[in-house]
C-alpha cells in the first residue's frame, strides 16, 4: 500500500501555511476516516471510502497510509487509481484553533496568517491537492471555509503589510486602470459625475444611508400602527404583537393588512356566555335541549347549513376541531 504526504508546512495555494507540530491528531486517531474530495454523507451517498493508518510526523510532514474499503465498489475504484498512480494526492480537513501574524513565521508568498494550532478532522484522497478548493478547513461551526484570497474567512485572517516581509517581489501591484473603472462605477451608482471629490462621495453615501434609515423607520411605524389596530379590532391577541411586527417588517405593510382582513374577530369570554344565553332554549317551553358537538363531522349534514347561518361562531369552532385550522370568514 502506498503512503502519502497529507500536510506540510509549505505555503499552499490559499496563501496560508499550517505548522505540522501544531496539528492535534488525538481525535482523528480515534476516528481515522478517509473521504473522497472532502465529501461528507449529507446526501446519504458520499460515504467514507476507507481509513488512514500508520499516521505519523516525519521531518515536519504529516504522513499516513490509506486503506480502502474492499466492500465498497466506489472505494475500490479509487484504490485502483491510487495504486496505479492515476491519483497521487491527499488533503487534510483541518479545524483551525489558533493563528498567528508573527512575521517570523511568514514565508515568501504568504498572504494569510499562519495556522499554529488546529485539529485534524478528516483526510481525503483528491485529484488536485491545495488547489480549487481541494484543501478545505472546517470552522468551529462545522461549515466549510473556502480559504481563497478575498473571501471572508475569520478563522484565517489576511496578513497586514506590517506582518509581511518587506521584499519588492511580495508587494501587491496596484492596477490604476482597474481602480479607475471601479471608482467610475461607484460614482454612477451614487449619481455623481466622474472626478467627484472624496467629500462629495462621503456626502452622497451619508445621504443614501439617511434615506435608507428613514425608509426603515417609516415602514416600522406603519407596521406597528397596523398591528396595534388589529389588536384593538380583536383580530389578534396583545401577546402576539411582537410576532406580527416582525412578520410585517419582512412581508410588508400591505401583506400584513390583507392578512388581518381575512382573520375573524376574536370573541371575548363574555361574548361566548351571552351567545350561549341567546341560543339556550326557554325553560318550560317544551323544547329539547340544544345539541352540543365536539367537531364538525359529528353534525348531521341536514343541520350544517342551519348551524352555519344561525351560529357562525359555533360552526367555526367545530370546523377548527375537525380540520385543525380556522375556516375562511363566513359571509
Amino acid at each position: 500500500m502506498k503512503e502519502v504526504i497529507i500536510s506540510t508546512e509549505a505555503v499552499n495555494s490559499y496563501g496560508t501555511r499550517v505548522l505540522t507540530s501544531g496539528i492535534d491528531l488525538s481525535q482523528y486517531e480515534r476516528n481515522p476516516v478517509l473521504l473522497w474530495m472532502h465529501r461528507r454523507a449529507w446526501n446519504g451517498k458520499d460515504m467514507p471510502i476507507g481509513r488512514m493508518e500508520n499516521l505519523r510526523v516525519e521531518d515536519g510532514k504529516l504522513i499516513g497510509t490509506p486503506v480502502f474499503d474492499q466492500a465498497d465498489d466506489f472505494a475500490k475504484q479509487i484504490e485502483s487509481k491510487w495504486e496505479n498512480g492515476f491519483l497521487r494526492m491527499a488533503s487534510a480537513g483541518l479545524e483551525p484553533q489558533e493563528t498567528s501574524p508573527d512575521p517570523a513565521l511568514v514565508l515568501p508568498g504568504q498572504t494569510r496568517e499562519t495556522v499554529t494550532r488546529c485539529k485534524l478532522v478528516e483526510v481525503s484522497i483528491v485529484d488536485i491537492g491545495s488547489n480549487d478548493d481541494a484543501l478545505q478547513l472546517c470552522g468551529a461551526d462545522a461549515k466549510l471555509l473556502k480559504l481563497a484570497a478575498g473571501e471572508d474567512s475569520p478563522a484565517l485572517p489576511l496578513l497586514t503589510l506590517a506582518d509581511t516581509p518587506d521584499t519588492p517581489e511580495e508587494k501587491p501591484i496596484e492596477n490604476p486602470n482597474n481602480k479607475k473603472e471601479m471608482n467610475k462605477e461607484q460614482l454612477q451608482l451614487l449619481g455623481l459625475p466622474e472626478g467627484a471629490t472624496d467629500e462629495q462621495i462621503t456626502a452622497a453615501l451619508n445621504l443614501m444611508k439617511t434615506k435608507a434609515d428613514s425608509a426603515d423607520s417609516l415602514q416600522l411605524a406603519a407596521v406597528t400602527q397596523t398591528v396595534d389596530q388589529a389588536i384593538a379590532d380583536r383580530k389578534i391577541l396583545a401577546e402576539q404583537r411582537d410576532h406580527f411586527i416582525k412578520l410585517g417588517k419582512s412581508a410588508g405593510v400591505a401583506m400584513l393588512a390583507d392578512t388581518f382582513k381575512a382573520m375573524p374577530q376574536q370573541m371575548k369570554p363574555t361574548d361566548t356566555i351571552q351567545l350561549s344565553k341567546e341560543t339556550a332554549p326557554t325553560p318550560g317551553a317544551g323544547q329539547a335541549p340544544a345539541k352540543t358537538y365536539k367537531k364538525l363531522g359529528d353534525v348531521p349534514e341536514s343541520e350544517r347549513l342551519q348551524l352555519r347561518k344561525e351560529q357562525p361562531q359555533e360552526y367555526m369552532r367545530l370546523y377548527k376541531e375537525e380540520y385543525g385550522h380556522d375556516c375562511l370568514p363566513l359571509n
